[in-house]
């Protein structure tokens, strides 16, 4: 999800970003990663960066990554409404396999004005996103307080 983000021509230019990440190991097996995204703009960016995500997935639900042996890994997208936050939301999930083990990363996208709050675990296995909806709202909590 956070290279989407990282695509400007999908996403424009933010005038400010900001970032931060938490990482759990949780067992030889289990490393969860979590990662905070403040993206702003200084004009309907955050907007048309929603809108254009919406579309690109709806689009593109499924994208495959050649490591140039053959091998293709398949990544497939969704998105669905977000938990009622901010402006607008949508909840952005993303699985794929390998090997044997599916592997997950599930984002929140919540709009408030012009900005992006963007929250995203790492590592849970596909539907295990729990905890998302209780970190964006923490997330967004701590930017109405203090824009940061």
């Amino acid at each position: 999800m956070i290279p989407l983000l990282s695509a400007r021509r999908l996403t424009g230019t933010p005038s400010a970003m900001a970032a931060a990440t938490l990482s759990y190991d949780a067992g030889p097996d289990d490393l969860w990663v979590g990662t905070e995204v403040l993206r702003t703009y200084a004009d309907d960016g955050a907007r048309r960066a929603m809108t254009d995500l919406r579309t690109f997935i709806g689009r593109c639900p499924t994208v495959v990554v050649s490591s140039g042996l053959g091998i293709g890994d398949r990544y497939r997208f969704a998105v669905a409404p977000g938990p009622r936050l901010g402006d607008d939301s949508i909840h952005v999930s993303c699985s794929t396999t390998s090997g044997s083990d599916p592997m997950g990363w599930d984002s929140v996208l919540v709009r408030i004005g012009t900005t992006l709050v963007v929250v995203q675990e790492q590592g849970n296995k596909p539907g295990g996103h729990k905890y998302l909806t209780q970190l964006a709202e923490a997330a967004l909590r701590r930017y109405q307080t203090t824009e940061s």
